[in-house]
């Protein structure tokens, strides 16, 4: 299937420029293209994976692929898609981000393929350099007020203002774009639904300074069938730096993905064939209480934002919380396991009375509660399910040396640490 083709089947185009122009020149020759990411934070979250997904795609079409971090852009603030004006960053911040955000996307482009490297930038490079009056004279008299005040990303911020400063950065984008036409030869911008104002203000921009093929496509905003944001999970966003967001926590926002979503999201997220999702869609319809589909696609985006062995420790942990033995975790499985569950932290001593470690830990609010707690069978220690009001919690009960795990019924679970 031709690139266009396969990617107006997995829904991610949500507008283009000149169809049929770009079709055919993506027949015909090797596209340069960017997409930029502003470093607004010290790690990227799924949110930009779809845009990142796509330079990828490109990249293994035998285009070249872009990836512009926006160490000059991120100092401004883009103020597309906020209602709101952002906080400004130090230059320290924005660089330290910058560099973050240059390692992430390294796991996803390959930037020493022989014939076809992806390139990684910063408009640092060149916006730092510009001066204003330069800038005004050159660049700026190509844009009127009255065509920056029609695009979204400025009409939607009128009402409760927006900064000159902000005001500004439909240029500063516009100007990448040019930039990277010029001196590399980029004819095709990607961006998310809220950049076609920025995109299509390139695209005249570079009309206007010499000329030449230009296109933009964006990209659907993500959204969920039950209405809630996409990319936000009970503890916050889901983030592609591992310490930030776990794999086991990553794995299980993928995995819990509804019924209604999750063929689109195989679509959007993963590389897997229409065939293969065609016939996860099969299954679906026919087994939805299996979640085949679901835990596909869990494994899929896991792998390819924290690798094989994430996979393979974040289904260890799921199979251990489901079994509710978490004896054949090691220490980083378990830590990561329970990293949202109540953790207490107790000195050292030689042993404890079950029924008083209950109540330290908040898992039962009184003895006579913790008594009668386990009595009824619903009190588990690292898995086995404890049936002694006497009993005493010994250092070989300890998991790793200092862990134990209480559990109280089937889900709710209590971290011990001991110093």
């Amino acid at each position: 299937m031709a690139l266009l083709e396969d990617l107006e089947y997995r829904g991610l185009i949500y507008q283009m420029t000149d169809r049929e122009g770009l079709k055919q020149k993506l027949e015909s020759e090797r596209v340069v293209l960017y997409c930029g990411f502003d470093p607004t934070a010290d790690s990227l979250h799924i949110g930009s994976l779809l845009p990142i997904l796509c330079l990828r795609r490109f990249q293994l079409a035998g285009h070249h692929s872009i990836a512009l971090v926006g160490g000059g852009t991120g100092l401004i603030g883009d103020p597309s898609g906020r209602s709101t004006e952002r906080s400004l960053n130090t230059a320290d911040t924005v660089a330290q981000w910058t560099d973050s955000l240059k390692r992430q996307l390294s796991r996803f482009l390959d930037f020493d393929l022989s014939d076809n490297p992806a390139k990684l930038m910063s408009n640092y490079d060149w916006l730092a350099p510009l001066d204003a009056i330069s800038f005004l004279r050159d660049v700026g008299k190509n844009f009127t007020v009255n065509y920056m005040l029609a695009k979204d990303s400025v009409d939607s911020r009128l009402a409760n203002g927006i900064s000159f400063t902000e005001f500004s950065y439909m240029i500063l984008q516009a100007y990448d774009f040019h930039k990277l036409h010029q001196e590399h030869g980029c004819s095709l911008q990607l961006g998310g639904s809220d950049q076609w104002g920025n995109i299509t203000a390139g695209l005249d921009l570079i009309g206007k300074m010499g000329g030449g093929d230009a296109y933009g496509i964006t990209m659907p905003l993500v959204t969920k069938s039950d209405g809630k944001k996409f990319g936000k999970s009970e503890s916050g966003a889901i983030w592609l730096d591992r310490s930030k967001t776990s794999a086991y926590q990553f794995y299980q926002f993928w995995i819990n993905t509804d019924d209604q979503d999750v063929i689109k999201f195989l679509k959007y997220f993963t590389f897997l064939t229409r065939e293969q999702i065609a016939e996860l869609e099969s299954e679906l319809k026919e087994h939805p209480e299996k979640r085949v589909a679901q835990r596909e696609l869990a494994r899929e985006v896991t792998r390819l934002v924290h690798g094989d062995e994430a996979v393979e420790s974040a289904e260890n942990i799921t199979q251990a919380l489901f079994s509710g033995d978490v004896t054949q975790l090691n220490e980083a499985e378990l830590v990561e396991a329970l990293q949202d569950m109540p953790t207490t932290v107790l000195d050292n001593q030689p042993e404890a009375g079950l029924i008083d470690l209950l109540v330290s830990v908040k898992a039962a609010p009184s003895r006579r509660q913790a008594k009668q707690d386990i009595e009824s069978g619903a009190v588990y220690v690292n898995g086995e399910r404890m049936s002694g009001i006497d009993s005493m919690i010994k250092e070989e009960h300890r998991l790793h040396g200092k862990y134990v795990v209480l559990r109280r019924g089937k889900k709710n679970y209590y971290l011990v640490r001991f110093q």
